[in-house]
């Protein structure tokens, strides 16, 4: 029978929640958080207790060419896909267990784009959340959430508004510096964990197109594998999610250009195409699909 990931790892969850240090609430003065290198190591022990033999990152020069473009100078964007609350901490542990430098250097310097709620909804979540460097957003579907909010007055809607504008503004500022201190930013382009059954929770985000123009190279990891899955009977709850020993491998894409890969598409489309920023963020998917669907063919052949 799976465990949930309360029922698993809440003894570590009582201890990663004494050593959380990161802000319950989110403003525009907080929206940078450093990782937490002592829940960060409880992450470490977590993952590797339920990464299978023959778990690796795939397409290692691909990984390395990024990180050499990164040392040289570039700014660099990391757009993964989305499957499971472990995606991010196995491609750091993946990374950090590296036996040449590149490895564990890349894996410092990656900083994930995430949600407020990681941070506002259960002092669990943002224990397990601070184990790795993040700039904090206010999510457009969440605005939209409390808009659609009937008990809601217009007033506190604006305010709403209001607050999303000043912690989305202080994320660019923040995502800028990260920029000039050679990090590297990661984004789950999906803005959400897939959903068996529902293709939308897969659709690239309208906004990612954003990042590409903010951005030298990118390079697309795709993850096959999952050990952490959504839990049919509470989607909703993360620390309901099922905690299962899997085979994880994460592949990275050659590095691409982001200003020729954006020029490139758009150059292509009729004048009158209706999104033409969402047919950049379509093909980016299709991209990422493509790579996962080749991984899956070996991923048992290691």
């Amino acid at each position: 029978m799976q465990l949930t990931l309360r029922e698993k790892y809440g003894k570590y969850f009582s201890l990663m929640s004494s050593l959380s240090k990161a802000a319950p609430k989110i403003d525009a003065t907080n929206v940078y958080e450093p990782a937490n290198e002592g829940t960060r190591k409880i992450m470490d022990s977590m993952v590797k207790e339920n990464l299978l033999p023959g778990s690796r990152l795939e397409n290692i020069d691909n990984f390395k060419d990024f990180y050499n473009q990164i040392k040289a100078g570039k700014h660099g964007l990391i757009l993964i896909e989305h499957y499971s609350n472990m995606d991010l901490p196995a491609l750091i542990y993946l990374l950090s267990t590296q036996k040449e430098p590149w490895g564990p250097d890349l894996a410092s310097r990656i900083v994930a784009i995430a949600g407020m709620k990681l941070n506002e909804a259960n002092p669990m979540v943002r224990a397990w959340a601070e184990g790795f460097s993040r700039v904090v957003i206010y999510p457009s579907r969440s605005l939209k959430s409390v808009e659609a909010t009937a008990n809601k007055t217009e007033e506190e809607k604006a305010e709403e508004e209001k607050r999303s504008r000043s912690i989305n503004l202080a994320a660019m500022h923040a995502m800028d510096d990260c920029k000039k201190r050679g990090q590297v930013i990661l984004v789950f382009p999906a803005g959400t964990r897939y959903r068996p059954g529902k293709p939308e929770t897969k659709r690239g985000l309208r906004e990612i197109d954003s990042y590409l123009r903010m951005f030298d190279i990118v390079t697309l990891v795709s993850v096959n594998g999952n050990c952490l899955r959504l839990n049919p009977a509470n989607t909703e709850d993360m620390l309901a999610d099922l905690v299962t020993e899997d085979i994880l491998v994460e592949a990275a894409s050659p590095v691409i250009e982001c200003k020729k890969f954006r020029n490139d598409i758009l150059n292509s489309l009729p004048a009158d195409t209706p999104d033409p920023k969402q047919i950049v963020v379509d093909h980016i998917m299709e991209l990422l699909e493509k790579q996962h669907d080749e991984i899956e063919k070996i991923r048992f052949q290691k």
